[in-house]
């Protein structure tokens, strides 16, 4: 309950029946705008996949994943995904999407050791996306212009949402501001990450964070990122590190950022090897998805994860992302939700 953020006021501006019809509405508008903004086409995305792969995203490899014996496979063992960030890497191959095109799917997770509060849940849900580059395009520019197109997409399913609840009214800004992780630590360098997202994103209304996973001058990382996938150790503009980062936004009904998507240009040979060996995970060179990598056999890429339940929540401006999807919740969370004004599915 001490993670529960319980805001001012707050009222419920579609009933249960409105905000399913709601999810509906912006699921489909959503993904079909995504779709043509970065030429994706879907793809069917496991549940689970084979433990000791490298196939999983260890996101910040501490967070244990849920795990089951398989009978017919003489008890090896499964692994429900956390995000699909290496298999999507694995499936361009497969399908052999040229440059300019890609995939993306409906990702369902479970992440048992999140810490439940509005935002957070043991069931995530997002639309996983990966398209096929160039080498020349493995640039802060071109991470850049991709953000763009995306958020011109949650532009766009804003407008349509509000024009089919008039009751609800467009926050958004126009423009979403770039700044690297290193510079926003040099704006409010007595904050902690946390507290420099809430201060930029207050400021400007809609944020992409560059750089994340890397240490910055105060030999801290602003955020955990796995060090096999996103490519956070690359020298970008100004001598700056990283070609990754979130996308966040200032969400007034709670008064505080709010992380829709974390994405980002993929590691080639050289940024996997130099990622694992900061790490210390060079141990991870030897597993399936690696050798594939470090063999030439993966296609250059850009990708990430959007959330839906996220998404949802912000654009029906919910209070808590359990009146946009059905997980386990404490029963005391669920009864103070529901005296808020917030019932929990």
């Amino acid at each position: 309950m001490s993670q529960l953020i319980k805001p001012v006021g707050y009222e419920a501006l579609l009933d249960m029946k409105q905000t399913e019809q709601g999810i509906k509405l912006i699921k489909e508008f959503f993904q079909q705008n995504l779709s043509t903004e970065l030429r994706l086409r879907r793809v069917t995305a496991p549940l689970f996949v084979l433990q000791g792969l490298g196939i999983n995203d260890d996101l910040n490899g501490v967070e244990r994943a849920v795990t089951f014996p398989i009978k017919d496979l003489g008890d090896a063992r499964a692994e429900v995904v956390h995000s699909l960030a290496k298999w999507k890497r694995l499936s361009l191959a497969e399908y052999h999407i040229e440059p300019g095109y890609g995939i993306y799917t409906d990702m369902n997770a479970i992440r048992a050791d999140e810490e439940l509060d509005n935002l957070h849940s043991l069931y995530v849900d997002q639309w996983d996306w990966e398209a096929v580059i160039t080498r020349q395009q493995r640039t802060v520019a071109y991470l850049k212009d991709v953000v763009e197109r995306i958020y011109a997409a949650i532009r766009r399913t804003e407008y349509l949402t509000c024009e089919t609840y008039p009751q609800i009214k467009p926050f958004l800004p126009e423009k979403i501001h770039f700044i690297h992780a290193e510079d926003l630590l040099q704006m409010y360098p007595d904050k902690t990450p946390k507290e420099r997202e809430d201060a930029i994103c207050e400021k400007y209304g809609a944020v992409f964070i560059i750089g994340i996973g890397g240490k910055l001058s105060n030999g801290k990382k602003h955020d955990g990122r796995a060090p096999d996938y996103d490519d956070w150790s690359t020298k970008a503009e100004n001598g700056q590190t990283g070609l990754n980062g979130d996308i966040l936004i200032w969400y007034p009904v709670l008064g505080r950022s709010f992380e829709l998507s974390s994405m980002g240009i993929r590691v080639d040979k050289e940024s996997l090897l130099r990622q694992l060996k900061i790490e210390g995970k060079e141990e991870r060179e030897k597993l399936y998805f690696h050798q594939k990598l470090l063999s030439g056999q993966l296609p250059l890429s850009i990708g990430g994860g959007i959330g839906q339940s996220r998404l949802c929540m912000v654009l029906l401006h919910k209070g808590h992302i359990g009146e946009i999807q059905a997980s386990i919740w404490p029963d005391d969370m669920r009864a103070e939700c529901r005296k808020m004004g917030m019932p929990l599915i």
